[in-house]
């Protein structure tokens, strides 16, 4: 039986990109021994290198963390169980690493920022139509 998930895909940077989850709002973050875990603000473990592979799949890879010795990236990986796999021990060339993002709807969200965190929108934007983030929330979006 197939499962999805459905994740937004912030850009924070050049080829660089946070993975929200859409249900509960909350980011995919690696950290330092190459396990994902989940966090509800945006850090600097939530920042994750976006690349197309050869065979047109995409893959992520940690920006902060890597192979010590070698240099070799961290990946996203899942089993073909669709269980985490751990970033050290994921290869770029492996279909554990592979993922195809899927346009589902275009929204314009504004970066998360780190220093932003809290604080309040400046201005309303209420006539834009457009959703704006604080925190990895919505903090306002008119209905259609």
């Amino acid at each position: 039986m197939e499962t999805k998930a459905l994740f937004n895909l912030i850009p924070v940077g050049l080829r660089v990109v946070a993975i929200q989850g859409v249900k509960a709002g909350l980011y995919v973050a690696m950290n330092g021994e190459g396990f994902l875990y989940s966090s509800d603000i945006f850090t600097p473990e939530c920042k994750f290198k976006e690349s197309v592979f050869e065979n047109y799949y995409v893959i992520y890879s940690s920006t902060l963390y890597r192979q010590q010795e070698s240099g070799r990236q961290w990946f996203l990986g899942l089993s073909k169980e669709g269980q985490i796999m751990k970033g050290n021990r994921v290869k770029k060339t492996k279909p554990s690493s592979h993922f195809v993002p899927k346009p589902i709807e275009v929204c314009m969200y504004r970066e998360p920022s780190l220093h932003e965190i809290g604080e309040k929108q400046g201005r309303s934007r209420k006539s834009s139509g457009t959703p704006t983030m604080n925190g990895g929330k919505v903090v306002n979006q008119e209905s259609t």
